[in-house]
Parts: C-alpha cells; sequence; structure tokens
C-alpha cells in the first residue's frame, strides 16, 4: 500500500504579539531577569555555595599548587616567544586564572599563556615596532618615535606591552562580541585535522624562533611569509658566532628535560605528581649562571631584571587599536576554538555540561579585563589543562590556588630569576613542543582512514609554517572549505539493487549477489542536489542507467520520421505485402536508423542523501524527469526530506502531474519499485486488450481467402 503522510500545521508567528508578550514578561519578572543574568554570567554564584568541602577541596589544592609552579617556567619562556619581558607572562596567567574562575563552566580548563598564540602575538608587536622606528635587529633598541600620548618617554619594551595589551583589548572584545551574538559555529569551520596542522605548522614556527636562544645568536626576529625559510638561512649565516655557553647548557637542559618529560608520560598512571623538570632546571640553572657569572664572563643572554609587584592599571593605546584589529581576528578565533574544544572534550569526559557562549565569553573576559594589566592575549592551553586533569582537579577553584603560587612568585621570587639564561626558557619552550611535533608520526594512519583529511592538515600544516600564521590560517580553512565543495561536487552516485527475501535495497557495485529489478533503475546521488554538481548529477544518472534521453528521444524521431516516409509509397507496400513481385530494393533506402531497445519502462532515484535543492537543482530534476518520460520511462523519487518536498512543491515540480502527486514521491525504495511495477503490468494489459479488439486485418484476411 502506498503511504500517504499528513503535514502538522504549523502556527502563524506573528511578530507584534511576541514582542508584547516578551516585553510583558520582562517587566513583570524584572528582578528575577537581573538575577538569572548575573548568574549565567558569573557560574561561580551558582556551584560555589553547593561546594563540597570535603571531597573537592583536597584534589583542587594539589593540582592548583602542582599547576602553579609548572606555569612559572612556561610564563617566563612564553613571554619571550610573545616579544615581551618575562614579568608580563607571569602577569598574564595570574589574572587570567581569576577571571576564569568567576566566569566558566569548564572545571579542567587551564587558561593562560599558549604557545601558538604567544606566537601570534609576537609577530604583530614585531610589526608595530618596526612600524614605529624601532630598530629589532636583536641587539639594539634605537627609538625614533619615542613619545607617547600621554607625554611619556617609552623604550621597546614599553612600546612593545602597549601593542600587546591593544592587541588583547580587541581580541576580548571580538570574542565577547561572539559569545553575546552566538557565533560559535564559526568554530565548526576548524575542523581537527586543520587545526591539528596549524598547531603543527605553528610549532615549528615556535621552533625555529627559538633556536637563536639556544645557539646564543644576535639575529634579527623575521616575520611575514617565509620567516621559517629566512630564519634557518639567517641562522646558518651567523652559525660560527654560537654562543658556546648557551650551546652547552641547551644541550644538558634537553638531555635532562626530554627524558623525565618521556617519563611522566609513561608513568602518569601511577605517579600521583608528575616531577617539575623544569622547575628544577630553572632553580639549577639559575644558580650556576649566577655563581659562574655566565653573563659576565661568557656574554651569554639573561631574563635580567624583573620587577615585584603589579603595575598601575592603564587603558590601551586606542591608536593603535585599527592598526592591529585585523591581527587580532585570526588570534580571537584560535583563541576561543581551542578553549570551547578543550571544555566540551572534559565535560563529556566527566558527565558534566558546559556553555558554549558562555565559555566564549569567559574567555574574552580573560583577555579584555586583564588587557588594563599589561597582559597579553591567552586561551586554554592544552598541556596543562590535561595537567590540572591528571592531578585531581575537581572545580575551577584549582584557578585561584595556582594564582596564590603565581601571586608568590611576582611578590617575592621574581627578582632572583636576574641570572636566567634566555637559552634554558627556549628548550623548555621547544620541550613543550613535543605533542604536537609527534603528529607527523601520525599522518600514515591518518591516511588509511581518510587521504582528505591528510591532505588537509599537511597543507594547514605546510601553510601556517612557510607562509605565516594568520595567513596559513585562512588558506587553510579555505582549502579546507573547498575540499567540502569538491566532496558534494564529486560525490559517489550509484545503481542500487535489492537483497534477497527483503525489502532492503543497496550498492550493487559494493556488495555481491544483490538481486537487479527487471526494467527498473534505482540511482542513488550521495550528496545535495545545487548548481554546483548539477552537470555531474547529469552526466553520473546518464552513465549508471546506460541511457542518455536526449538522443534516444532524437533517434525516435529519425526512426519515426524514416518510418513515415516509406508508408507514402503505396505500390511497394501493396507488392511486398503480397509478395507477388520481388525487387532489388536501393541500399540508401534500405538503411534506415535502429530504433533503440530499452531495457526499462521506470527510473527510480533515491534522494535520501539530499539535504538540500537549490533552484538549480530542482531544474535538473524537472529537465531529467521531462526527458525520460519523452522516451517513455517514468521517473519517481524517494526518501525525500520534508524540506526537499517543499522545494519540490513550491519549485512546480509536481505542477504538471495528473491525479495525485504522492504518486511521484515514496517514502521508501520498495514502496516505489512496487508502485512502478504495477503500474507497469496494467499499461501492459491494456494495450495487450488493445491489440486484441483491433486485431483483425482485411488485407491478412484477403490473402488467406486466394490461398484457399
Amino acid at each position: 500500500m502506498h503511504v500517504k503522510l499528513e503535514e502538522h500545521v504549523q502556527p502563524e508567528l506573528k511578530t507584534k504579539e511576541l514582542i508584547t508578550e516578551k516585553t510583558r514578561y520582562y517587566c513583570k519578572c524584572g528582578p528575577k531577569v537581573v538575577a538569572n543574568f548575573f548568574l549565567t554570567l558569573f557560574p561561580v554564584l551558582q556551584w560555589l555555595p553547593r561546594y563540597k568541602i570535603k571531597q573537592y577541596l583536597p584534589g583542587d589544592i594539589t593540582s592548583g599548587i602542582i599547576v602553579g609552579i609548572v606555569t612559572i617556567p612556561q610564563s617566563i619562556a612564553y613571554s619571550l616567544l610573545a616579544n615581551q619581558d618575562p614579568i608580563y607572562g607571569l602577569y598574564t596567567n595570574f589574572f587570567c586564572c581569576i577571571i576564569y574562575f568567576l566566569t566558566a563552566t569548564s572545571r579542567h580548563n587551564c587558561v593562560g599563556t599558549y604557545g601558538v598564540l604567544c606566537l601570534m602575538v609576537g609577530d604583530s608587536v614585531n610589526k608595530q615596532l618596526k612600524a614605529a622606528g624601532y630598530i629589532t635587529d636583536g641587539t639594539t633598541s634605537t627609538v625614533v618615535n619615542s613619545t607617547l600620548t600621554n607625554g611619556t618617554i617609552c623604550d621597546k619594551s614599553c612600546y612593545a606591552i602597549t601593542v600587546a595589551t591593544s592587541l588583547t583589548f580587541i581580541v576580548g572584545v571580538y570574542q565577547i562580541l561572539m559569545g553575546i551574538f552566538q557565533l560559535g559555529f564559526i568554530s565548526m569551520y576548524l575542523s581537527e585535522p586543520l587545526l591539528s596542522g596549524f598547531v603543527t605548522g605553528s610549532s615549528l614556527t615556535i621552533l625555529t624562533s627559538q633556536m637563536k636562544y639556544l645557539l646564543g645568536l644576535k639575529i634579527p626576529r623575521r616575520d611575514g611569509a617565509g620567516a621559517l625559510v629566512f630564519t634557518w638561512i639567517d641562522i646558518f649565516s651567523y652559525i660560527k658566532t654560537t654562543n658556546i655557553c648557551d650551546l652547552v647548557t641547551s644541550i644538558v637542559a634537553i638531555m635532562t628535560i626530554v627524558p623525565v618529560k618521556e617519563i611522566n608520560d609513561r608513568f602518569k598512571s601511577k605517579m600521583k605528581i608528575p616531577f617539575p623538570v623544569e622547575l628544577i632546571v630553572i632553580i639549577v640553572a639559575t644558580l650556576v649562571s649566577h655563581y659562574f657569572k655566565f653573563n659576565t664572563n661568557y656574554k651569554s643572554s639573561v631574563c635580567g631584571t624583573i620587577p615585584t609587584g603589579f603595575k598601575t592599571p592603564k587603558l590601551p593605546d586606542w591608536n593603535l587599536i585599527s592598526s592591529v584589529a585585523a591581527d587580532a581576528v585570526p588570534i580571537a578565533i584560535i583563541g576561543f576554538a581551542m578553549t570551547v574544544s578543550l571544555a566540551e572534550i572534559f565535560a563529556k569526559k566527566y558527565g558534566y555540561t558546559i556553555g558554549t557562549n558562555q565559555e566564549m565569553i569567559a574567555i574574552g573576559m580573560c583577555n579584555l579585563i586583564p588587557s588594563f594589566f599589561s597582559c597579553f592575549t591567552s586561551c586554554a592551553a592544552l598541556a596543562k589543562s590535561l595537567l590540572r586533569e591528571s592531578t585531581g582537579a575537581n572545580t575551577q577553584l584549582t584557578g585561584i590556588i595556582s594564582s596564590a603560587v603565581l601571586l608568590l612568585v611576582l611578590l617575592a621570587i621574581a627578582p632572583l630569576f636576574y641570572s636566567l639564561q634566555n637559552c634554558v626558557l627556549g628548550v623548555i619552550t621547544i620541550c613543550s613542543l613535543r605533542g604536537a611535533l609527534r603528529k607527523f608520526a601520525d599522518t600514515p594512519k591518518m591516511w588509511r582512514i581518510s587521504k582528505i583529511d591528510t591532505v588537509v592538515w599537511w597543507v594547514s600544516m605546510l601553510a601556517s609554517s612557510l607562509i605565516s600564521t594568520e595567513i596559513g590560517l585562512l588558506v587553510a580553512v579555505c582549502f579546507s572549505m573547498l575540499c567540502v565543495i569538491l566532496r558534494t561536487q564529486r560525490p559517489r552516485a550509484t545503481l542500487l539493487g535489492k537483497v534477497s527475501g527483503t525489502e532492503i535495497y543497496e550498492d550493487q557495485f559494493t556488495y555481491k549477489e544483490l538481486n537487479t529489478i527487471p526494467y527498473v533503475k534505482i540511482f542513488r546521488f550521495d550528496a545535495s542536489l545545487y548548481y554546483a554538481n548539477k552537470d555531474y548529477f547529469r552526466k553520473a544518472l546518464y552513465s549508471k542507467t546506460g541511457i542518455n534521453p536526449s538522443l534516444v528521444a532524437a533517434l525516435q524521431k529519425k526512426a519515426k520520421k524514416e518510418e513515415e516516409a516509406a508508408s507514402r509509397e503505396p505500390s511497394n507496400r501493396f507488392i511486398a505485402r503480397f509478395n507477388l513481385i520481388k525487387t532489388v530494393q536501393n541500399p540508401q533506402k534500405a538503411s534506415r536508423t535502429p530504433v533503440p531497445q530499452l531495457d526499462i519502462h521506470s527510473l527510480i532515484i533515491d534522494c535520501g542523501a539530499m539535504q538540500f535543492i537549490d533552484s538549480v537543482g530542482l531544474g535538473i530534476l524537472k529537465e531529467v524527469r521531462k526527458d525520460f518520460e519523452e522516451i517513455g520511462v517514468e521517473v519517481f523519487l524517494v526518501n525525500c526530506n520534508p524540506s526537499v518536498r517543499h522545494s519540490l512543491n513550491d519549485g512546480g515540480y509536481f505542477s504538471n502531474t495528473s491525479g495525485d502527486v504522492e504518486l511521484l514521491a515514496f517514502h521508501s525504495v520498495h514502496d516505489a519499485v512496487t508502485f512502478a511495477e504495477r503500474k507497469f503490468h496494467e499499461k501492459q494489459k491494456e494495450i495487450q486488450l488493445r491489440d486484441n479488439a483491433f486485431s483483425f486485418d482485411p488485407v491478412q484476411a484477403i490473402s488467406d481467402d486466394l490461398n484457399n
């Protein structure tokens, strides 16, 4: 039996009544709405009153102290990557932990300095330093334009943090606006292979930028397209000036950090607390550098003076906002994409819910507010978030404990790092990239799973490393979207066969022992039908069915004309009819156009994979149906979703249909096959009855009488 469904009647949306009702609700429940707003903006007000001290506090304190200790060396190291003094990395991590504690819904995310963002911030800062007249050749800081708008003299370090805070401010504004307008869907365009390739490519750039610290070279920082290649050229050009003290220190630090971190990773399930090797290396290296006077005796580069306390809050430089607004866009997108993706992973693993838009607002607040306190851009850091999770963190309170550890460093311990060599910080930065660089080993497995995803990974990696981080991200996104378009432009198209004894229809070219339906072709197109793949749809349909209806119709018309021309010769027809005289026919007249013999009476198009059909795709379906009906082949559509059915109905696909329009669009393949076979058999019976009624031939009767 053919199934016909009736749709629900959708209520009409009256805008005026909706606005009136909403206004009445907000006026009536004003205090409640305000309270809900603050509870949503500050989730800490919801979970902190229900905090289970005995159950959660021990794990939060332990995790907070460990993460805070690990954050100290990373903060100082990543400051160099962002082209800033070490103190500003400590500021950034301190303020971000506090703000994220107040505004976040994720319990395990650890927000702070992140290598990729620090690299992007450093590139933007370096660009503005050159534009402002600061000579950044790695050895001098000559100021050409040194007077700021407030009339105070600002050196290279001061101007660098001014640029960074202005950039961080506009990044925070972007992220908060994206959270307010619920633009989190933008992160969907950053697929996992794309993001992984981008992080790996950026890691190569980070590794390259830190090599000058490991070797103690005085080379300028490159930015823009080809910075990685030009930096390596500079490294080999200045390799003769390598500082042996820095080189030896770097080798010893690498030989110490890498094995211990490997042991931490391998036995992390058995070790409750990972060994803080970076902090131990920093302490030992600082003491050795101080007592052996590496800076004085061997000209080794050191951190220098790190002040204690906090700086006076100040507004960003509004004159720089327009200069860094474009650079802030990819930084904002990468920042919230990393934060939201990590939050979703932890929420799914531990069975709690997060607010995606609230997470975007939270990370925006972590950039907007700290920009007034000499901080640069931050986001959720993968390594520290995994460390927080593995050390027993239960709630966001861990961030406050980590901030307390950083506060101790900011108030008292920071000056003790004066003699710390920059090469040690470079080693710490490079060793933190091990996870991203190991992605190269995963590419063979990725290739076996999906070749297109592997190509996207390589394009993203090469573009972000060889061109630049910002342009590389844009190239990777465009290429990823192009791959999606190409997938839909040339999707899989096949014919279906029936599984014996069932109502299941599957791909004939994939599965064995499928039965073909006599005189019925079932065609499936595994993509939406729109303007970009309309020609491929038609070509695949003609190729799989083996029928070009336009060509068949032309041959039929030509054969019909020849038959009509031959029927106008009555004498030849009469003589041939009675076989009285055998004549020699003209070979040219005997060669008539052969009439194509079709082995099909019905064409069924499976639209189950079509999410939508645009106006061009609708036009193609109309043309296909018209062309096949001209040669006597019925066309039926099956598995159309409601959206496609509405497009067909509104586009006039059924307008020229006589009878029930539902008989052209079925809900299952088997329903359409059964209907097509029944309709064909009924038509054959009608033709047979008509032929029997008009089967009497008078000429044949006269011939039979003469023979008798």
